[in-house]
């Protein structure tokens, strides 16, 4: 027990990040290279995003091909299935996909502390402060997001009160186990508990997905409109600069899909055709299909290199203002590194985006590091409290693409079932998978190599963030029942009352991180 520490990893301020004489600059200059280092990751991960979307648009649109006869025509019925479930994919691949980054600053965090007794605080701190990000900012900017007059309800009650349920309840969790049963130490098993909470969530959603009984909420499906996207919207590119040219891609009208809500738009009806029909057309998708991928997708990755050096696409030279086209140039001359680097993605297109999906989660992960480090010389130099750094500046940039996902899809849909989902389910992940699995690594590094729990330092400053959390949380649940049942809609409406809802949650939002702040730093 002689190698056992007890005390902080916070690292020496005489240590440089950037450059060997960065020790003799004074620390105010310090803090604000580092601020501006911690600003360009944050681009660089919202970059990436945009890459890990898409990916995951092409995995979740993946479809097979099912042929059965109808017994009054006999004749063959060709349908197309999706191989994902929506519900999962929302939980499995968009909820995970948005708090990647959160999941690994976390996991960082813990794996470097690996060998001391306690736990660090900058991981759990940034979900927790995530949490209220996308509760309170992210809720503010989808309620105004719907056109002036429109209004947004969520379709499907029963699947969103089963993910509110288990979003409320990660955190009742995280306080039981820290003030409760172990106060102030997380064992092995509770670790353990909390990570395999996350499948009870996957298996219970999609019971009351397809309405099981005994285990679902009786409430009836809301129908949603078979386009999601209106028609004016639906050429609209909200995602140009990571997409390739026209020239080699295919026409985004041709397969409309919502990659914020893993939902597609032009899903593939049902039709009679004749059985030979279905083999010459078979035996010309899998020509046309092996010819596109031996032929397109390394031209399209040349090309995402093409356009990561390019400081003007076509379309920008076409503007009137200089004044503008210099701040666009100037702009793509300060992100092209991250754009250079992040072409090194195989384009989407090949294994139906899984090699992208596992490349960007790679590259989400080396710019969390980065963060990691950077966050620890911000306190080093300024003498801030890491916890506060992290669930404010750390948790409001690593939730980005939460931001992003939400904010598209209360934009463009018909629905608010996407926009209001992501974030419970979010918040969800963050617990059992952010929280629990670093914790997880921690506990079983602890119990093998000490027979010792893990030690929680902050356990009283976390667990006043979590009452705070409830409190503030539950104010704005009661706004989003009481604008269903008075307005008809938890999005949009009125444009007063809207904006109203708005700042009521930003308010919320302050309150959280005030007084978190005040705790943590020892005031009250």
């Amino acid at each position: 027990m002689a190698n056992i520490t007890m005390g902080s990893t916070a690292p020496s301020c005489d240590a440089y990040l950037f450059f060997h004489g960065e020790t003799l600059l004074p620390n105010v200059v310090r803090a604000f290279l580092c601020t501006v280092a911690l600003a360009y990751c944050f681009i660089g991960l919202s970059a990436i995003t945009a890459r890990f979307f898409k990916s995951m648009e092409s995995i979740t649109n993946h479809s097979r091909e099912v042929v059965t006869i109808d017994p009054q025509t006999n004749m063959p019925i060709v349908k197309h299935e999706k191989v994902w479930n929506y519900t999962i994919a929302d939980i499995a691949l968009l909820a995970f996909g948005t708090s990647f980054p959160q999941i690994s600053l976390a996991t960082i965090d813990a794996i470097r502390n690996l060998g001391q007794l306690t736990a660090g605080g900058l991981g759990p701190g940034t979900l927790v402060g995530s949490a209220a990000f996308d509760l309170f900012p992210i809720h503010a900017v989808c309620v105004i997001m719907p056109r002036e007059g429109s209004m947004k309800k969520i379709s499907d009650l029963g699947v969103w009160l089963v993910e509110l349920f288990w979003s409320f309840w990660a955190y009742v969790w995280l306080y039981i186990i820290l003030e409760v049963w172990t106060p102030n130490v997380i064992t092995l098993w509770e670790a353990l508990i909390t990570v395999l909470q996350y499948g009870l969530l996957l298996v219970h959603a999609y019971a009351q997905d397809k309405r099981w009984p005994y285990v679902s909420i009786p409430l009836v499906r809301g129908e949603r409109p078979e386009d999601w996207v209106p028609a004016e919207d639906a050429s609209v590119d909200h995602d140009k600069n990571c997409d390739e040219t026209n020239g080699i891609l295919p026409s985004q009208n041709d397969d409309i899909a919502d990659i914020f809500s893993i939902h597609s738009y032009n899903d593939a009806g049902y039709h009679h055709v004749p059985e030979k029909d279905i083999e010459e057309s078979s035996k010309m998708e899998l020509v046309a299909k092996n010819t596109h991928e031996g032929t397109y997708w390394l031209s399209i990755w040349r090309q995402q290199f093409v356009e990561a050096v390019m400081l003007e696409s076509p379309e920008q030279r076409k503007i009137d203002s200089v004044c503008l086209r210099f701040i666009i140039i100037c702009w793509n001359s300060i992100i092209a590194p991250w754009k250079v680097l992040f072409a090194f993605v195989p384009p989407y297109q090949v294994a139906h985006g899984w090699i992208a999906f596992i490349c960007s989660l790679t590259f989400i992960s080396g710019i969390a590091y980065g963060v990691t480090k950077i966050t620890d010389q911000i306190s080093c130099v300024t003498g801030v409290n890491p916890y506060v750094i992290a669930f404010t500046a750390l948790a409001a940039g690593t939730s980005w693409p939460d931001l992003v996902a939400s904010k598209i899809a209360a934009e463009r849909q018909v629905t608010a079932d996407s926009a209001i989902a992501n974030i419970t389910c979010s918040n969800s992940v963050n617990i059992y998978v952010g929280i629990g699995f670093p914790w997880l690594i921690d506990t079983l590094y602890n119990y093998f190599v000490y027979r010792e729990p893990l030690y929680i330092d902050n356990a009283a400053g976390l667990s006043f963030s979590l009452l705070v959390f409830f409190a503030t949380s539950f104010g704005c649940i009661v706004v989003l029942v009481m604008r269903r049942i008075l307005i008809g809609a938890e999005l949009g409406g009125p444009r007063l009352w809207a904006w109203v809802t708005s700042a009521y949650f930003m308010v919320l939002w302050v309150v959280f991180v005030v007084l978190s702040s005040l705790k943590v730093s020892g005031v009250i």
